[in-house]
């Protein structure tokens, strides 16, 4: 079998292996997680009946809300990330807490316009907390892939 060296004299430089380019891009990756993570919750807790999603799409197939978890959320994460590269560490802390703070907010909307309905023992603040440490791992897990990719 024929291999070809490089020739020590050559101007050409060597050929270097390109790695697969959506593992190693920190925001998709990122998404990624997100997306996975979030389907998986929402699986879990519709298969507990702690919630449920009324008007979905596919409804015969799938028991959690599709267009939310995997068009909506990874746009929404991104558009997060994004924002956390343009603040400072305290700006990072409020952005979370913010955001966390908005997503009871919007699950009430979601209830009132019947796409979400939850159990009676249902209390908002979960939704805070769950959404303080998703974001908080998303986040970690993002700069972490940063450091990682170099």
């Amino acid at each position: 079998m024929n291999t070809v060296k490089h020739w020590k004299d050559s101007n050409s430089q060597r050929s270097l292996k390109k790695r697969y380019r959506f593992w190693i891009n920190p925001s998709l990756t990122a998404v990624f997680l997100a997306t996975l993570l979030a389907t998986y919750l929402d699986l879990f807790f519709v298969g507990k009946d702690i919630y449920r999603f009324p008007m979905r799409p596919m409804k015969d197939t799938f028991s959690i809300n599709i267009a939310f978890t995997l068009g909506v959320l990874p746009v929404l994460v991104f558009i997060f990330l994004e924002a956390m590269n343009q603040v400072n560490r305290r700006g990072k802390v409020g952005l979370i807490l913010f955001i966390s703070l908005l997503m009871p907010i919007f699950e009430k909307f979601a209830e009132v316009m019947g796409w979400f309905e939850h159990t009676a023992n249902w209390k908002h603040l979960y939704t805070f907390i769950g959404y303080l440490l998703f974001l908080t791992l998303i986040y970690l897990f993002y700069t972490w892939m940063k450091k990682r990719k170099g």
